[in-house]
Order: C-alpha cells, then sequence, then structure tokens
C-alpha cells in the first residue's frame, strides 16, 4: 500500500480537539502524532456517538479500517499491514525493546492514574463528557475510574501503597528516557519512531492538559531536556503542518444532543396544558433513563470487578 499513498484517501477518527491540541484524547494524540511524523496526508474527524467506546482512534482508507481495541491499537495495525512503518529498522534493537516496554507500561499506567486518580478526573469532562447531560457524564466517569483502578489493581487496602509504586516508577522511566534522549532530536538519533510519538504524546497531554498541582506534571518539568524535545517537535511537526493549508476538519454526529449557545431571553409566554405534561413526561423519562443506567452499571461492574487478576507487582 505504501506505493498507493499519494492517490489514497486516508482518515484519522478521533475524539474532539480541546486544550490547544489537536486532539485531547490520550489514545488518540499518539496516532496522530504518528502519521504526522511518517508525514503521511491524512484528514481529521471526530465522533462524539460513544464517548467511552475503546474503537477510538480508528484509522480507515476505503473498506480498510483499523481500530484502536484491535491487533495492538491503531499504530501496530498500520505498521503490521503496510500502510506506514516508521519502525522497520529499529524493532529488533534492545534499546528500542526495553525503551519500548518503559513507555508502554510504567509511563501508560502513571498517566491513567494521574487521569482518573490523582488529579481526580478534573480534565475529562472537557474531553470525553462535554457533549452530554451532567446526569450522563457522571455516571459515566464513575464507571470509567472504577475501570481505571481495576486495571491498576487499586483497592482500598493498598491504595497508598500503589500510588507510591506508580509515582516511583514514573520518576524512574522519565530518568532513563532522559538519559538516553541527551540532546539529541528523536529517541533514536536523527529517525523518528512509534516511540516518539507516544513519548511526545505522553508529555504535550501532562503538559497541556493537567493541572499544575499534578504530581506527573511536577516530576516531568524536571528534566528539561525532556521539555525541551516536545517543544522542538511539537513546532515542527503539529504546528508548522498545521498553519499549512490542510482540509477541513469533519465531525461525526453524536448520538446526544449537543449543548448549544443560550438563547436570547424572550417575553415569558404562559404554557398550555399539553406542554406541561409533556415536560413532566421528559423529567420521568430522564428519570427512568439515569436510572436504568446505574442499575446496568452495578450489576456490570459486580459481575466484572471477581473476574480482575493482577500480576505480581515489582517493589
Amino acid at each position: 500500500m505504501e506505493g498507493d499513498q499519494e492517490t489514497e484517501v486516508y482518515t484519522l477518527v478521533a475524539r474532539k480537539p480541546s486544550f490547544d491540541l489537536p486532539t485531547a484524547c490520550p489514545n488518540c494524540l499518539p496516532a496522530y502524532i504518528y502519521l504526522k511524523l511518517a508525514q503521511l496526508p491524512f484528514e481529521l474527524a471526530f465522533n462524539s456517538t460513544f464517548p467511552d467506546s475503546d474503537e477510538l482512534p480508528y484509522f480507515e482508507n476505503g473498506t480498510y479500517v483499523a481500530y484502536n481495541n484491535e491487533d495492538g491499537g491503531v499504530i501496530e495495525k498500520l505498521k503490521k499491514d503496510g500502510i506506514v512503518n516508521l519502525d522497520a529498522q529499529l524493532q529488533s534493537l534492545p534499546e528500542y525493546l526495553s525503551l519500548k516496554a518503559l513507555i508502554a507500561s510504567w509511563l501508560e499506567e502513571a498517566l491513567t492514574y494521574e487521569i482518573w486518580v490523582g488529579t481526580e478526573g478534573i480534565s475529562t469532562s472537557k474531553i470525553y463528557y462535554s457533549d452530554l447531560p451532567w446526569v450522563i457524564s457522571k455516571v459515566l466517569f464513575y464507571k470509567q475510574t472504577c475501570m481505571a483502578k481495576n486495571r491498576l489493581g487499586i483497592t482500598k487496602e493498598n491504595a497508598e501503597q500503589r500510588e507510591t509504586q506508580i509515582y516511583k516508577r514514573a520518576g524512574e522511566a522519565y530518568e532513563a528516557l532522559s538519559t538516553r534522549l541527551g540532546e539529541q532530536k528523536f529517541l533514536f538519533e536523527d529517525r523518528p519512531s512509534s516511540l516518539d510519538a507516544f513519548l511526545l504524546s505522553h508529555m504535550l497531554f501532562i503538559i497541556q492538559v493537567l493541572p499544575e498541582t499534578s504530581v506527573l506534571r511536577c516530576k516531568l518539568l524536571e528534566h528539561s531536556n525532556l521539555v525541551r524535545y516536545a517543544e522542538k517537535l511539537k513546532a515542527e511537526f503539529l504546528e508548522a503542518s498545521s498553519s499549512s493549508p490542510s482540509p477541513p476538519l469533519q465531525s461525526f454526529p453524536s448520538s446526544f444532543t449537543r449543548k448549544g449557545s443560550k438563547p436570547k431571553s424572550k417575553p415569558k409566554v404562559e404554557k398550555t396544558e399539553e406542554e406541561k405534561k409533556f415536560k413532566k413526561r421528559a423529567r420521568f423519562f430522564l428519570a427512568a433513563q439515569f436510572l436504568a443506567v446505574v442499575i446496568y452499571l452495578s450489576v456490570m461492574g459486580g459481575g466484572s470487578s471477581d473476574e480482575v487478576e493482577y500480576e505480581d507487582e515489582d517493589d
């Protein structure tokens, strides 16, 4: 497929932009940056139909689709299928494998913790739920927080211990990456790789999305060469490319009603009896919908919590 890239139309479907990022989703941003590093022309589209879907992002070209929740994710699928592979000459190097394990385990774990637990989800509303009714957004946030704690093996009994361990590992990972990078442009000298996409995405999210009180943010900012690395690559591959003419952004419709701007005030008109009945029915429907979601989550959550298996943790 690499020979047909000039005539192909590629589309990356992601969650919407926010915090001055092309997409504020921590799962979507690496795929976006990877395509930019590869200099593959593509269109960016947004989908807010299912805000907690693990299929996003996905990459499509005609009948070809690479989903986030299949074959190791979008980037691995694109590499495997020969769409674009920045790691072809690096994948067998011991340094590549060790750095990949470091970024995909300790840093991904730390970011998940910081988003849903460490900062108490302060940024999640703008990323995932801003188009949803308040009640539904709160239910989905509670569900995602519980899922994150399950993935991280956090319980009431070990919460403090796991927090210490997660932040300690993140600090060690930043130290190792800072040493490896030095003053190079990329992690592997003058050649971009998928690891640069993951690391750059991780750092931009932490610096631009997380609050200044974030422990993870403070640990990252201790390494000035990592910050310079992020600033240079952002200016060259994200800001420079966005200033040139590009296809208009698309937006896929949402199944939920989007919040509009507040209308101008109008003279109050007495509602008819039929309108009053309709309003009561609407309130009843929303309450019933919320109750159904809560019951569903409690049943599903209770069944899945017993199935979680944790690996032995390193001290």
